[in-house]
């Protein structure tokens, strides 16, 4: 298995990159948000993931390595292919496809190019509790704190509040000091509720 390739860009589009390593051009296929994140650099860095059929080899490039997670567990569902999985990350951020799953968001995953209401539905089933171990690479916090804010946010919504405007609240108390305890985070929280 391919997991990554480091080499010089030889050609940028917003559906696909050529990547030259040693000599030899790799094709990947991105998402508009790979796309979006890629400058016109010379050397770059992609994650990757192969998809093997009996008619072709495709390899598919992510700027970042929770995209790819997120990739591959779109493919686990059934009725979403490579191309679906691929819209659906170019016209939702990854953050965004898994904050739609994790909070059964159908209208905004329905909302992608091709989704109908049941493989929409089918998504949020089917990984609404695979979809909070994907890690974020841009996130200050550590996983350890990622438990303490869905702790947080489970026992605000127990005491009657919505959780997206608490998620919210939950986020921003977070990205001002990332190693507040659970208890810490929803006296804050409260506050600003």
């Amino acid at each position: 298995m391919i997991t990554h390739l480091r080499g010089k860009l030889v050609e940028k589009n917003p559906t696909h990159v050529i990547v030259e390593c040693n000599g030899v051009g790799y094709f990947l296929n991105i998402s508009l948000h790979t796309f979006s994140l890629l400058k016109d650099q010379e050397n770059i860095q992609l994650y990757t993931h192969l998809l093997i059929k009996e008619d072709s080899h495709t390899l598919f490039g992510f700027a970042e390595r929770s995209e790819r997670e997120i990739f591959r567990l779109l493919l686990s569902v059934s009725g979403v292919g490579s191309s679906t999985a691929r819209t659906m990350l170019s016209s939702l951020s990854p953050m965004d496809v898994k904050n739609a799953i994790a909070n059964g968001d159908v209208l905004s995953i329905q909302s992608v190019k091709g989704i109908g209401t049941k493989t929409a539905q089918r998504v949020i089933l089917d990984l609404k509790d695979k979809i909070l171990n994907v890690q974020d690479m841009g996130e200050v916090s550590s996983r350890s704190n990622n438990t303490n804010k869905e702790e947080a946010l489970s026992a605000l919504e127990v005491l009657g509040f919505a959780r997206r405007q608490s998620e919210r609240i939950v986020d921003k108390v977070l990205s001002q000091d990332p190693s507040l305890s659970v208890e810490d985070i929803i006296k804050l929280a409260l506050k600003n509720l």
